[in-house]
């Protein structure tokens, strides 16, 4: 059998196959449009680091015993966020395995949900984050909707990802 005709097939494997692969393209395509928004509207104070940052900061220093330079942030920072994008956009992708349809009310739930679950709760209780109630409400509204259209994004590029994989 040939990668073609699994991708064909109705089989628990071929939609599992199939939904990893669309959720994750469509997690990378979500992450690459999220940072572009994040790019052009402010998430956060100029001076203040972003979670990803701190992150690779710290691992940075446990390795080369200094921080990430100035210049090379950008791209410490993307190479957390793409990872992470692309790992839950096939997360997502799993769970929509045996749904073909596009619904871009489901990635918009999914957009927000990721928001909720990162910025509102989990990151202020790891310390890499402020807590929601000290962030301007400019703010955190402009993080939401990088976050729906990290959602709305990855749904759509999973559908058509998917529907390609089946053809």
């Amino acid at each position: 059998m040939n990668i073609d005709t699994f991708f064909k097939q109705n089989s628990f494997a071929s939609s599992t196959s199939r939904g990893l692969i669309s959720g994750f393209i469509g997690g990378l395509a979500g992450t690459a449009v999220k940072s572009l928004i994040e790019g052009v509207l402010p998430v956060r104070k100029i001076e203040q680091k972003s979670a990803q940052l701190k992150i690779v900061d710290d691992l940075s220093t446990k390795i080369t015993g200094s921080p990430i330079s100035q210049q090379n942030e950008v791209l410490a920072e993307q190479l957390v966020n793409f990872p992470f994008g692309g790992s839950i956009g096939a997360a997502y992708g799993y769970g929509k395995k045996d749904k073909d349809q596009m619904r871009l009310i489901d990635g918009a739930i999914f957009g927000a949900t990721t928001w909720v679950s990162t910025h509102e709760t989990s990151l202020p209780i790891m310390g890499l984050e402020s807590k929601p109630t000290n962030i301007p409400i400019k703010m955190q509204a402009n993080e939401l909707f990088a976050h729906l259209a990290f959602g709305i994004t990855t749904e759509l590029v999973r559908s058509l990802v998917n529907e390609r994989l089946k053809k």
